[in-house]
């Protein structure tokens, strides 16, 4: 079987079996079309100089061995990639070769062995307490003008922040998933999993306004009405993550200070704030939908450095 055929098939596998976010495909499938390339391009270099093998000039899964894939990851390293891009490749492979063990495609995963770059791990951006209230408030003052698409932008504004839901995951709420009376909204995160997340009472306010108000007069813009998500676009239809990314970069370049502009620093602030409030830690991380503790733990190195920060700004003796 030729590699790109292989490949194919693992990335229908991880989409329509496993149930892996589109995010997640996307980054197989750039990661393992560039190993193809490489592939093919070792293979068909090994043509030239061997007579047994002059035909070969399309890799194969029998091409794919540890050499290869250290050769690639080598290749990767050479062009100045992060430590942390190269630890999501070598991710990528280890996901390859364990489906291609498990169809029996190959004897053993030919990955096992392949060990990632340690990186330092760099700390989210974390918003503080009145920064997050300066852009809460000046998407509250926009939306008094009773425009749809402001009450939209705070609505969903407070609910990022209320409830640290990824973008996808917003976009992709329904109707049915927001519990009005019980402040509650029901999420499918990565993989399918389901998880209930509360939300505050301005969140829940600023909700009530956009469906009572905004969410009829956007559907109504729509040629085909989308029934089912929770919010939608200008036009009508489910809102889409570029236009939330959008949405937040702007609030964010109104703020001093460095780092990602994405919606992902509203879901970093959120968190934070709940520990430094005096969450659990457990239930952060049920809260958030990390299936692994430590994805959640950074939220605690982002508390302890701002104490230190601000111990060595108000103690005298810091």
């Amino acid at each position: 079987m030729q590699l790109t055929a292989a490949i194919d098939s693992f990335l229908d596998a991880v989409r329509f079996e496993y149930g892996y976010s589109e995010h997640t495909v996307r980054a197989y499938r750039r990661d393992l079309h560039d190993f193809a390339l490489f592939a093919d391009r070792s293979t068909a270099d090994a043509a030239e100089t061997t007579t047994t093998a002059a035909t070969a000039v399309v890799a194969t899964i029998a091409d794919c061995d540890l050499e290869l894939m250290r050769g690639w990851l080598w290749d990767r390293q050479q062009r100045g990639l992060a430590p942390s891009t190269l630890a999501r490749n070598v991710a990528t492979l280890k996901s390859f070769g364990g489906w291609l063990e498990l169809r029996r495609l190959v004897p053993g995963n030919p990955a096992s062995r392949l060990r990632s770059p340690k990186a330092p791990r760099e700390l989210p951006r974390v918003l503080a307490d009145e920064q997050m209230a300066r852009i809460l408030d000046r998407a509250a003052r926009r939306a008094e003008s009773g425009d749809p698409a402001q009450l939209r932008d705070h609505a969903v504004l407070e609910l990022l922040y209320a409830t640290a839901l990824r973008v996808s995951e917003l976009c992709t709420l329904p109707v049915t998933g927001l519990d009005r009376r019980e402040r509650t909204v029901r999420v499918f995160g990565k993989g399918g999993k389901e998880r209930v997340v509360p939300l505050g009472a301005p969140a829940a306010r600023a909700l009530e306004r956009y469906l009572d108000a905004a969410r009829p007069a956007l559907a109504a813009r729509a040629e085909r009405p989308d029934g089912t998500a929770l919010f939608l676009g200008n036009r009508g239809g489910p809102l889409r993550p570029n236009t939330v990314y959008r949405l937040v970069s702007h609030e964010l370049e109104r703020e001093p200070g460095g780092g990602p502009r994405g919606p992902h620093t509203f879901r970093h602030t959120a968190a934070t704030h709940l520990l430094n409030g005096g969450a659990d830690l457990r239930v952060v991380q049920e809260m958030l939908g990390h299936s692994s503790l430590s994805s959640t733990q950074v939220y605690t190195h982002v508390s302890t450095e701002r104490l230190a920060e601000n111990y060595r700004q108000a103690h005298p003796r810091a």
